[in-house]
């Protein structure tokens, strides 16, 4: 593949290919021929270049078609507030050029960025009106609405979340991005279906490998022949061969058989009336069917920062939140005209924080706990899209335990650190996380492994909720940052109140590092405006 001038595309194609391309390429010549292989010149415009990509895209996954690049490369300003690493231009070149496909970079490689550019130079263009996100509630905000203002602020973009009335309002509005959780779809199906999207983005896309759900059937009905779909997830099909036919029905149906039942024969091999297994080519036969798609894993990425951060915002329940908002009001009362001590602050951002979390200790040493459901979903969620072994940190002893039992009924195997665990253990399991296939998932209380303790087979950590301390949260990151690291990393914060916004916001550096835990208490207590749930 050459560039010529800045004005054409010119490579060599198999000859059957290359007949098509000059049948249906009107600005394309034949510059050499033999009966095997034949040079062409094709003008570098956006339709030519689609066109293009159109007809190689139908020989995928086939090692000898080339990837032609996107005009944007040469016409595109690239705005926002950082500059594109390689991959992300390569990957918005590569959904730029396609009405279907799929990103399956992994997690923490600026995939969300590479789709905005993509989309803004569509609109640019002409060629997209409007674009509507699909994603989890939790990155609604803190990914795709904040990754949209630093990448591009020039176009509006709103969250359409709340009762039926609110969204259909935003998605009848003349904002150029709407975003929407997975389940608000089938809600305003209607609206949706009316508002002039012509460009759909699926995030974390396995949501819809099941072709049989009212998720999937909400999506598949919103699509015609002119929709863009581009569907993205870092770890497509991971837990079976089978999960890849939904994906693959919706953005290339020609690639798989117009029945479930056809495919898992296809992949799988039943040897009793309940087990089945994955055939020895399901991989491949996954991969064919799975395209096009373009792939960067954070290894690739040499570019990338050591390390990348992400907030996940999920809601409190209504039984959590309805405890934190009573016991807020009743520290406001007890703080009414009183000097506040230091201990006293730590104190009550604990109960805060522990509210947040999951389980709180009464003054009587009883354990309160909460329902956290959409946080437990959420953990699951992040280790979907992971590949590698995981460290979560849990502040809290109780809240360990129904982190690990929620994790072990989803067929995940953990191993536990905390205050209770022996030396000799705690040793044997470290050994085990960092040589051995199991556990994938280690749970640490901070205080127990946040020194002298090496994790680098994972490559992401999650903070179930924060620390209060900024240097037990450093040590916690370095169990994984340091020598024997073979891969880039991820550090993911789950936050659901206010509280555990403001001390995330401390531990990154977002507040004065010398701002006292008090002021940062009083803060809380005096600010009902701020909030760090989803409701």
């Amino acid at each position: 593949m050459e560039v010529i001038d800045d004005a054409a595309l010119r490579l060599q194609l198999p000859a059957h290919v290359a007949n098509e391309v000059l049948q249906y390429i009107d600005k394309s010549v034949c510059t050499e021929s033999t009966d095997i292989k034949k040079k062409v010149v094709i003008h570098w415009g956006q339709e030519e270049t689609s066109a293009l990509t159109f007809i190689l895209d139908s020989y995928r996954p086939a090692p000898s078609m080339p990837e032609p690049p996107s005009p944007m490369m040469r016409d595109y300003n690239w705005p926002g507030i950082h500059t594109p690493f390689d991959h992300q231009k390569k990957t918005a070149s590569f959904l730029s050029l396609r009405r279907r496909a799929f990103c399956f970079n992994e997690a923490g490689t600026g995939k969300t960025s590479a789709a905005i550019w993509a989309a803004d130079y569509l609109m640019n263009i002409g060629e997209v009106r409007r674009a509507l996100v699909i994603c989890p509630l939790s990155i609604m905000q803190t990914a795709w609405r904040a990754d949209i203002f630093k990448t591009a602020m020039h176009r509006t973009a709103l969250v359409a979340h709340g009762d039926r009335d609110k969204r259909e309002k935003i998605i009848a509005s003349d904002a150029e991005f709407v975003i929407i959780n997975y389940d608000g779809v089938n809600i305003v199906a209607d609206a949706i279906a009316n508002g002039g999207f012509d460009l759909i983005i699926v995030d974390e896309a396995n949501a819809y490998k099941t072709a049989t759900t009212k998720r999937w059937k909400s999506l598949s009905k919103l699509l015609t022949a002119n929709t863009r779909l581009w569907m993205m997830t870092g770890t497509p099909a991971s837990q079976s061969p089978l999960d890849a036919y939904g994906l693959a029905k919706l953005v290339s149906p020609s690639r798989v058989p117009k029945y479930m039942t056809s495919w898992r024969d296809k992949v799988m091999t039943q040897y009793s009336r309940f087990r089945w297994e994955p055939k020895s080519d399901a991989k491949d036969k996954v991969y064919e069917a799975l395209q096009p798609a373009v792939r960067f894993t954070k290894k690739e990425c040499l570019d990338l920062p050591d390390i990348t951060y992400q907030t996940r915002l999920v809601p409190l329940t209504a039984q959590a939140a309805k405890f934190y908002k009573e016991l807020k009001n009743e520290l406001q009362i007890e703080a009414a005209g009183e000097a506040i001590s230091a201990v006293n602050a730590a104190a009550a951002m604990n109960k805060l924080l522990q509210i947040s979390g999951g389980a709180v200790y009464s003054d009587e040493k009883a354990v309160v706990e909460f329902d956290v459901s959409p946080r437990l979903k959420e953990l699951k969620e992040v280790l979907d899209e992971t590949v590698r072994k995981v460290v979560v940190f849990v502040p809290y002893v109780h809240t360990i335990d129904i982190v690990n039992k929620f994790l072990v009924t989803q067929g995940i195997t953990t191993g536990i650190i905390k205050g209770d665990v022996s030396a000799n253990k705690r040793s044997e399991l470290i050994q085990k996380f960092q040589s051995e296939k199991d556990p994938r998932v280690l749970i640490v209380q901070p205080q127990s492994a946040s020194h002298g303790v090496t994790l680098t087979e994972a490559d992401t950590v999650v903070f179930w909720s924060p620390v209060l301390s900024v240097e037990t949260y450093m040590q916690c990151v370095a169990r994984i940052d340091r020598v024997g690291q073979k891969h880039k990393m991820t550090v993911v914060h789950l936050q659901g109140s206010a509280v555990e916004s403001r001390v995330y916001d401390m531990l990154q550096g977002k507040i004065d590092r010398h701002v006292k835990l008090v002021d940062l208490y009083k803060q809380e207590l005096n600010n009902e405006s701020r909030s760090g749930a989803v409701g």
